[in-house]
């Protein structure tokens, strides 16, 4: 079994208005070394190992976990420690 994490965000250029809301409430409270936010989210996927993997992963995304005309994904793979 493997551990695939896939980090979504939204693109540079959209309008993001979580982000833009934290922005304006980290500013009132003060905190004006703070420049930027970005949010997004992360997927944790428990899977078998498979020659197909990446392919796999990255249909998952393309398909279904990510809106890809507005995020951008990125992935990573562990393989599970068995105790």
């Amino acid at each position: 079994m493997v551990k695939v994490t896939v980090h979504v965000k939204v693109k540079e250029g959209v309008i993001n208005p979580e982000a833009s809301a934290l922005e304006r409430a980290l500013a009132e409270l003060s905190f004006d070394e703070v420049k930027s936010v970005t949010t997004g989210k992360t997927i944790e996927l428990e899977m078998e190992s498979t020659e197909s993997l990446d392919t796999k992963v990255k249909e998952m995304c393309e398909q279904l976990l990510v809106n890809t005309v507005i995020e951008d994904y990125s992935y990573t793979v562990e393989e599970e420690n068995k105790a």
